[in-house]
């Protein structure tokens, strides 16, 4: 005799539906925010020759777009599941986040190369307009941090941008320090030094991203999240003989799914052993999506834990 089942409850799940208005708003407000300054930062880069203001805005570019992207991907991972789409399009903030990460290593990149360039041959950037616009970028990226901080940060989505904006505060403070120096000492290769800081932040993001949204991609067990534990707790239950092809994988960000085969003890009731297993999982480590199936093993079988995947 064999059962299997699944489980996919949702009180006190951890993927819990946020409703995509209560995200969209502080999107929207940080979005409106970013863009309106981004325009005059540019505008006063290039009359204030200041690399560092461009770089800022290059990076502001690409928070815009990771705001934009995520209202969309919003709506998207909102829709049910239909026809071959069996987990609807929950997977478009990973792909969201794999496109922020591959943008910030471009422009980090383009940064970086300017930025050597000016530090052999630096423009004459003025000191003032940097500084005032790099402390007026600091108020708006608090702002748009505080906006964003109320938002479901779960979500991956979420996160990117809100990692997005975070490294724009940074740099604006390293804009803004740049700008002192060159008042203060007349020191121009401030400018190009805050710049390759600029993109040094980038780069980490970029990474950050690009490695998170490629372990759900490449459906590695969630970071934190041990397969061998929660293989120890399979098999200690009592009537459990052995725990085999056993899968921990993430459909999105805040949404691990578990598979596995388990044999328990012959003439045992292999739904109730299901459901405690499930509850187990639930309870322990906080995976409600379980697909179980329990057959009954040859009688004076050991107990096994085989991982066959992580």
């Amino acid at each position: 005799m064999g059962v299997v089942a699944a489980r996919h409850d949702h009180a006190g799940h951890t993927h819990a539906h946020v409703d995509a208005d209560t995200d969209s708003r502080p999107l929207g407000v940080a979005l409106g925010l970013i863009v309106a300054f981004m325009v005059a930062e540019v505008v006063v880069g290039i009359v204030a020759h200041s690399l560092a203001l461009l770089s800022d805005a290059a990076h502001m570019l690409t928070d815009a777009g990771a705001l934009v992207l995520s209202l969309i991907v919003i709506r998207l991972v909102a829709r049910p599941a239909r026809g071959d789409l069996t987990f609807g399009l929950k997977r478009t903030e990973i792909l969201s986040a794999q496109a922020n990460g591959f943008t910030l290593l471009v422009l980090s990149g383009l940064i970086v190369y300017e930025g050597v360039a000016r530090l052999v041959e630096p423009p004459k950037p003025e000191g003032l307009p940097i500084l005032v616009v790099a402390l007026v970028g600091v108020v708006v990226n608090l702002v748009a941090t505080w906006q964003l901080s109320g938002a479901n940060r779960d979500s991956m989505n979420i996160e990117g941008s809100f990692q997005h904006i975070l490294t724009d505060l940074m740099a604006f403070i390293a804009t803004a320090i740049a700008g002192g120096v060159i008042l203060a000492t007349g020191w121009v290769r401030a400018d190009a030094v805050a710049a390759l800081f600029v993109a040094a932040i980038m780069l980490r993001a970029a990474y950050t991203l690009l490695r998170d949204s490629g372990r759900v991609l490449l459906e590695a067990a969630p970071e934190g999240m041990s397969v061998e534990e929660i293989g120890r707790a399979l098999a200690s239950h009592p009537h459990v003989d052995s725990v085999h092809d056993l899968h921990v994988w993430e459909v999105s960000s805040g949404f691990p799914s578990l598979s596995a085969h388990v044999l328990v003890h012959p003439g045992d009731d292999c739904h109730e052993i299901r459901r405690e297993l499930a509850d187990t999982l639930a309870r322990e480590f906080g995976i409600e999506h379980t697909t179980l199936q329990v057959d009954h093993s040859a009688a004076g079988r050991l107990l096994t834990v085989d991982q066959a995947s992580n």
